[in-house]
């Protein structure tokens, strides 16, 4: 009986090391350019989304993480109720946290959007988690995103295919600062 709880409990911590890898960490090359703001959104009249991409699995058929900026420019909170990724049989909305001191990834049911407010889906933070991979994806492809919100009203949007820790460099908040790009 120890020993197959013993088992188990490994299991348990291995499977959420693959899964967090996919959810965040540390960037291991330098991304060639910045993501941009998604210029070809299909969203509801007050929601604004930029700054899309998705990070694939570090193991093939493994989950992948969505992440962007999702401003709210109307005069009343939006409230996400789900989410789609296309080639994914799934997604659910997460997000990163903290239980009995170790790392922890929860399922959020409903995501409130402020008025006049944005909510950054980052690693190691908020996320959409796309899992049962249809069919594999090319890094540097685009996939789409959908937010279905309370109400109805959807929001989708192009996200840019990534490898597994090839987080894009964040330029405006001044991430390269201090490099050498003379060489």
């Amino acid at each position: 009986m120890m020993i197959t709880k013993s088992i188990s409990a490994s299991m348990m911590s291995l499977g959420l090391a693959l899964v967090l890898t996919a959810c965040g960490g540390e960037a291991t090359q330098e991304a060639p350019q910045d993501t941009q703001a998604t210029a070809d959104t299909d969203c509801a009249p007050g929601v604004a989304v930029t700054n899309g991409w998705l990070a694939l699995g570090a193991v093939e058929g493994n989950p992948a993480a969505v992440y962007f900026d999702l401003e709210n420019t109307g005069a009343t909170s939006r409230m996400i109720r789900s989410a789609s990724v296309m080639g994914f049989g799934s997604a659910q909305l997460h997000q990163m946290g903290e239980w009995n001191l170790q790392p922890s990834m929860d399922e959020l049911m409903q995501l409130d959007v402020p008025a006049g407010e944005t909510v950054k889906f980052e690693p190691g933070s908020l996320h959409v988690m796309a899992m049962e991979p249809q069919e594999p994806l090319e890094v540097g492809s685009e996939t789409e995103t959908t937010l279905t919100f309370v109400g109805g009203d959807k929001c989708s949007f192009p996200v840019e295919v990534r490898a597994a820790g090839d987080e894009p460099m964040n330029h405006a908040e001044g991430e390269h600062d201090g490099m050498d790009h003379a060489e």
